[in-house]
């Protein structure tokens, strides 16, 4: 809850994010967790308890992103960490450049969410294991099939008045 608080402090915490998780389970909505963004040395250690948390929750699957930092985001990061971890701050930023090549970022499509290197194969290694152990699926996919079996079309044109009320 801390880390949240300083890192995305307008974003849902994740007690309310869990719950969302149990209620959307609870309504046979497919959920998958995602525990994002993995920073080194600041949170990542909490993988697998933010996996389990998930699977508690209801969430029949599970994904990760280790941080990314673009060239907008990085210098924000970089205060953050100067800010709330300044004694980590230099290790953070080397493990972060160790996954993405020397860099801060790296923009490649099949690297960009996972990174390279030792850092980010034992991030995936454990992920992995975590899955494996709570029954999770995973994949680098984040698609699941869906029923749609009990869709229909609304009896009004969806930009008419009250579109909403013929969902229900």
């Amino acid at each position: 809850d801390e880390l949240k608080r300083t890192l995305e402090p307008r974003a849902a915490s994740p007690s309310a994010r869990l719950r969302a998780i149990r209620k959307l389970s609870e309504a046979g909505v497919p959920v998958i967790v995602m525990a994002s963004p993995i920073i080194p040395f600041i949170n990542d250690s909490e993988l697998e308890s933010i996996l389990e948390a998930g699977r508690e929750a209801g969430a029949t699957a599970a994904s990760y992103i280790a941080v990314r930092l673009p060239n907008e985001v990085a210098p924000l990061f970089r205060q953050w960490l100067d800010d709330h971890a300044p004694l980590k701050a230099d290790h953070v930023m080397s493990l972060i450049q160790q996954m993405r090549g020397g860099k801060d970022n790296d923009p490649r499509f099949f690297t960009r969410h996972r990174g390279e290197g030792p850092y980010a194969q034992l991030l995936a290694k454990r992920y992995q294991i975590a899955c494996k152990r709570l029954g999770f699926q995973y994949t680098n996919s984040m698609r699941l099939t869906l029923d749609t079996s009990q869709f229909r079309v609304p009896l009004r044109p969806l930009f008419d008045e009250g579109p909403q009320r013929e969902l229900f």
